[in-house]
């Protein structure tokens, strides 16, 4: 099997972070350059219409201010406009994307069997990532094999795959194409992949302008007489644009061909199967349609895609992938014996996983800060073994009912009943009260079911409702997320799962129910942030403390990650409720990868300060962790997130 090194999801987002500002300096130099284009275009046949008329060309008037500055301008405007739009028509997000490549929403209730088992697949993928389930789009009538990721966070984003991916892959190899997309969600590669978009886009309206000016100059040109110079310059005009997008195809290249590599490595890693994604990709080399996308988008989505999309490039260094045979022969070590016909069949046997760490019933978990940061963003085949597991264990009609808009709600809905008695029954009246009657029926009869589930199965059937949720009319979300605050606030006390719940939930359906926002960073020291840090661990401390002295040892332990000595202050109890919570976590998100890294750090040591955390205690870290766009996979009985 092939080495593969540990990732670094911080460090992965970070460097995300670095190639945007990268692409936005690319952006500027293009700009540069198409206005000095055009602005000798414009001189050249200015001089050339003076010659024509009998006058000398002079060196002085080679140079004009005020012509240069009407140029810059103007072509500044119409690239940044054009960038603008693109990025503003992709707002809603991956799902934007996909409908723009002809992909239709896969029903989350579906019964086709080959959709089926896609879905099957990112549901598992995604419960063992820590993210929650996206949306899935089909690319019908694209026989190609094919899949991408897009979105601007995991909480928009989608995964679309053509019809010959699902058919012509088995489980094994859609697995390992499906990890492989779920890297580039983890690592911070979608919300890179829309801007250069926008950014493409931008540089190519220059170029249909001048395409714009040619065409209808040459159509009136008899009726305005000599209109040569005009139609030169719209022709000019043209090849300048396309220029433009020639550079800006490279700048699309050099960003995305390693972090195919990468996603490969990330893929082999989550899956333990190299076998997978490997024969994926000889599938690919070896059938008729290969992976070729016919949309007419194609050319500007290439770099989304798992693999290359377009007919073969005229030179390597327009790719946006790497060879085939280069990725095939990183993941398969006898890859040329079996191409040279020294091997009938190749086989290789993922390693067999023991069950004694798939055990239900855990009530709390050995905790390790390090070693749950190193886990983030970096989900195992333990982890997807254990999702497999969980969601084969699932009551059939929960999980039916969870892949239904309305039985989604009705799910959510049983999974907020308390268990103790009176505030259970201050719950059922609400609902009574507020839903219609069959809702209401539903509820009760999946009360009892969700009762006997393991608590460890509560939060990703969560997960599992959200694409269901988010086909909600916005109308319908307002009341759905009326009736959840109701539920939670029927008792007058908010719990640990309830908050977590309700904070997972409603964070990653608001992408869908209005404009996504991608908060820009402002925090890139940790000492910019210790404010903030210290009201949040002292809502941690204060909530899974039983005594004062207990929270002030846990809120230390916490404080120490971040800074030496007293410098952070201990919020009173009175103040810790869940407004300061709430405010802190959405503060922190606007904090860079590496400050995020810290935060979170002090947050597990802070919860887990006795060396341990409840179940309950470990959703939340993972809530946590959520809310700064750091999935963490399942705690896994036995083990530290993938550490024994």
């Amino acid at each position: 099997m092939a080495v593969v090194s540990t990732m670094d999801f911080f460090k992965s987002q970070d460097a995300a972070r670095k190639k945007s500002s990268i692409l936005v300096v690319y952006y500027c130099l293009a700009v540069i350059m198409i206005v000095l284009a055009v602005y000798v275009a414009a001189m050249v046949l200015f001089q050339g219409a003076m010659a024509q008329s009998g006058h000398k060309m002079a060196v002085k008037t080679l140079w004009n201010t005020e012509l240069f500055v009407w140029i810059t301008g103007i072509t500044s405007a119409i690239v940044l406009i054009g960038t603008i739009y693109k990025i503003s028509q992709l707002s809603s997000g991956g799902a934007a994307v996909a409908e723009m490549l002809g992909g239709v929403e896969i029903e989350t209730n579906t019964r086709d069997l080959d959709q089926r088992k896609i879905l099957n697949v990112v549901e598992e993928i995604s419960i063992a990532s820590g993210v929650p389930v996206p949306r899935v789009f089909l690319l019908e009538g694209e026989e190609g094999i094919n899949a991408f990721a897009a979105g601007f966070s995991p909480s928009d984003a989608v995964i679309g795959v053509t019809s010959g991916c699902i058919g012509q892959l088995n489980r094994d190899e859609l697995q390992g194409v499906i990890a492989h997309e779920f890297s580039h969600i983890l690592n911070g590669d979608m919300k890179l992949n829309i801007r250069l978009l926008g950014v493409l886009n931008g540089i190519l309206v220059i170029g249909l302008i001048g395409y714009w000016i040619f065409r209808s100059t040459s159509r009136t040109r008899s009726k305005k007489g000599n209109a040569l110079p005009v139609i030169l310059f719209g022709l000019i005009v043209w090849a300048i644009g396309y220029i433009g997008v020639f550079f800006g195809k490279l700048i699309k290249s050099a960003v995305s061909r390693q972090r195919e590599y990468l996603a490969d490595a990330s893929a082999v890693q989550f899956t333990r199967n190299p076998a997978g994604i490997a024969g994926a990709l000889k599938k690919i080399g070896g059938f008729t349609s290969g992976s070729k996308i016919q949309n007419d988008h194609a050319e500007e989505a290439s770099h989304f895609f798992f693999c290359n999309g377009l007919a073969e490039s005229f030179s390597n260094l327009m790719a946006t992938h790497p060879p085939l045979e280069d990725r095939i022969k990183r993941l398969d070590p006898y890859f040329e014996m079996e191409r040279a016909g020294q091997l009938d069949v190749l086989e290789i046997t993922p390693p067999q996983l023991p069950d004694d760490n798939m055990a239900a019933g855990v009530s709390r978990f050995a905790v390790n800060s390090a070693n749950v940061i190193a886990s983030v963003g970096v989900p195992t085949s333990d982890h997807v073994k254990y999702a497999s597991k969980l969601v084969s264990n699932m009551p059939v009609e929960v999980v039916n009912a969870v892949h239904e808009t309305s039985g989604a709600g009705a799910v959510v809905y049983a999974l907020l009943m308390n268990s103790e008695e009176q505030s259970r029954n201050l719950q059922l009246k609400y609902l009574a009260d507020n839903v219609e009657g069959n809702v209401y029926n539903h509820v009760l009869q999946l009360i009892p079911v969700v009762a006997k589930m393991g608590d460890e199965a509560k939060l990703p059937l969560v997960d599992m409702a959200i694409p269901a949720l988010k086909r909600l009319t916005h109308s319908q979300y307002l009341i759905f997320r009326k009736h959840v605050d109701g539920l939670v606030l029927a008792d007058k006390e908010v719990d640990l799962f309830e908050y977590t719940l309700q904070r997972i939930l409603m964070r990653h359906l608001a992408s869908s129910f209005g404009r996504i926002s991608s908060p820009s960073i402002r925090y890139y020291d940790v000492n910019s942030v210790l404010p903030i840090c210290g009201k949040l661990l002292s809502c941690l401390a204060y909530w899974g403390a039983d005594d004062a002295e207990t929270a002030k040892k846990a809120f230390e332990a916490g404080a120490r990650k971040l800074v030496s000595g007293n410098v952070l202050a201990m919020s009173p109890v009175d103040n810790c409720g869940l407004p300061m919570l709430n405010e802190n976590l959405n503060q922190v998100v606007a904090a860079s990868p590496m400050v995020k890294k810290q935060v979170l750090d002090a947050c597990v040591t802070c919860i887990g300060a006795d060396g341990y955390v409840t179940l309950e205690e470990a959703e939340l870290i993972r809530a946590i962790a959520d809310s700064m766009d750091c999935p963490l996979p399942p705690f896994l009985p036995g083990i530290v997130n993938g550490q024994p």
